[in-house]
């Protein structure tokens, strides 16, 4: 291409030689310096100000400090000061060309420098902050179409690599190439004269590219995400990663007893599959956390059908098991010492002429009788028979994550995921995992009373409906219960945090969260540090 350019340039010397255009002359090195230019480079930096005090004049953050001083002479603080009022909790001011290194600096609002812990929201304000700081910060440089963006850690890395990495992400790949959004490559800004923390920058790059492997994964069409595509994805994702992947087919199913997995998929021709995900990162004694993944590719409430409103975002209805995916993969890449098993069954709910109906009886592996009083609560139906084969493992505990109830979204909104649990140690993990990462939970009960609801008919062991009125998400959740082998579990119904409009957490563009993936990386990875010392490895 230089060279192309460079004999234009060549030939329009010519002409100048004949005629003596200095406009000419002008035109044809602007346009050769123009696509010779140096890739772009911008910095986002934070700022501290009490949004209750309209004349505080704002503190930089150290590294802030240090570039106004060293690089600007003081001239971005006045610039600042000069603009208006001090940026609050999310904005952003941006400023051209203050100094050769950087062609735009973004100075972006953290709130008060007292945010901490908040007993009453269960989040880290300050470090919610940062992720919205960043991300609000590396949009607009991103509008710029800046090529490298360096993020200062603003005092904890890991979520300002979380909400800049988060931020950026746009859902893009089914658009020409021509049309699609510019994405930058963020990257920490290191100062030699202050400490910066790496390690937490690294955990929240890989934090953040597991969530939005996740939304990848949720955002494909239905149509080219089947039960296949899906298992041939994540063959493709995790090869030499270091989790191992095992597609198992139909007929395994069937060998296995699998009749509830079996009776949701038959309604659909696109034949259903399971997966098993293997991570051993401890040793070979060390019982498996098993993680169970709901995989409906589509969900169209079988013969129950859903309206088709609520049938639009239900590509999506494989969360649970994206989520699962993204997070084995960053477990893997962080080498944390704990053993994993992943399970994910997948397939198609559909209207179909073998599709079940309202009132079949379904044989379990473990002698129980379910009877399907409504097609559309598929879920839990989904996720039964995998429970059961994870007691094949001896695990040390079971998480499953689905998105089995629509009604969560009453109780919730988008604020945070339910939790059902019979440990009251893997809540306390949980609950704190979420105040960390700022995608929080709750806990709702599983009571005895769903249990008998569901235990109400005669004829049949177990309904998937209850009898009664309300409480859904705490039926779906008994209705698992009562095909868990012995030991400690948690279920989370994430229906309701599947989706988001881009204001509820502002470094989410609208569309696919994937969420809860990092509370779901962070609970696993607490349980690690707890079981070994910083720094000291498993034996083997």
């Amino acid at each position: 291409m230089f060279t192309t350019l460079r004999s234009l340039a060549r030939a329009q010397e010519s002409v100048l030689k004949t005629y003596g255009s200095a406009v000419l002359r002008h035109r044809c090195y602007a346009t050769l310096d123009k696509c010779a230019s140096p890739p772009s480079k911008g910095l986002i930096l934070g700022i501290y100000r009490d949004e209750d005090d309209m004349f505080d004049t704002g503190t930089f953050t150290p590294a802030g400090a240090r570039y106004n001083e060293a690089l600007t002479n003081g001239r971005l603080l006045d610039l600042i000061r000069l603009a208006g009022p001090i940026p609050k909790r999310g904005e952003v001011r941006v400023f051209y060309d203050l100094e050769p290194t950087f062609k735009a600096v973004a100075v972006c609002g953290l709130g008060s420098d007292c945010l901490g812990y908040e007993s009453a929201e269960k989040l880290d304000e300050s470090k919610e902050a940062i992720r919205f700081a960043t991300a609000s910060g590396c949009r607009e440089l991103q509008k710029l179409e800046t090529n490298f963006i360096y993020v200062e850690d603003m005092g904890h890395a890991e979520s300002a690599a979380e909400g800049a990495h988060m931020g950026v992400w746009v859902n893009q790949q089914l658009k020409k190439p021509n049309k699609r959004w510019f994405v930058p490559h963020c990257q920490l800004h290191v100062d030699p004269a202050i400490p910066c923390d790496s390690d937490g920058w690294r955990i929240g790059v890989l934090k953040a590219e597991a969530q939005n492997l996740a939304r990848q994964l949720q955002e494909m069409p239905s149509n080219l995400m089947t039960p296949t595509t899906f298992a041939q994805n994540v063959v493709q994702l995790l090869a030499n990663s270091g989790v191992n992947v095992e597609v198992k087919v139909r007929s395994w199913a069937e060998a296995h007893g699998m009749s509830s997995f079996l009776a949701v998929a038959k309604g659909s021709c696109e034949p259903p599959i399971f997966l098993e995900l293997s991570y051993y990162g401890a040793g070979s004694k060390e019982p498996p956390i098993v993680l169970v993944g709901q995989g409906n590719t589509f969900d169209s409430g079988g013969l129950c059908a859903k309206t088709c409103d609520d049938m639009q975002p239900m590509r999506g209805d494989m969360s649970g098991a994206a989520c699962v995916v993204a997070a084995c993969r960053a477990i893997a890449s962080l080498n944390l010492p704990v053993n994993i098993r992943g399970l994910i069954p997948l397939c198609e709910h559909m209207i179909g002429c073998n599709a079940m109906k309202p009132g079949d009886v379904i044989a379990m592996k473990n002698g129980k009788s379910i009877e399907v009083v409504n097609a559309d609560c598929e879920g839990p139906l989904v996720l039964v028979d995998a429970l059961l084969y994870a007691e094949t493992f001896g695990p040390k505990f079971i998480v499953d994550v689905s998105t089995a109830s629509e009604h969560v979204t009453d109780s919730f909104g988008k604020v945070c995921s339910a939790v059902f649990t019979n440990s009251e140690q893997l809540w306390q993990r949980i609950k704190n995992a979420g105040i960390h990462t700022g995608d929080r939970v709750w806990r709702l009960p599983l009571w005895d009373y769903f249990t008998e609801q569901l235990r109400a008919a005669e004829h049949v062991d177990v309904q998937n409906v209850g009898r009664g009125v309300g409480g859904e998400p705490c039926s779906h959740a008994a209705f698992l219960r009562e095909f868990l082998p012995c030991g400690q579990w948690m279920h989370i119904d994430a229906h309701n945090v599947m989706t988001t409009e881009g204001r509820d957490y502002p470094y989410l563009r609208e569309g696919m969260a994937g969420r809860p993936t990092r509370t779901l990386i962070e609970f696993i990875a607490q349980g690690a540090c707890k079981q070994y010392t910083c720094g000291q490895k498993p034996r083997h």
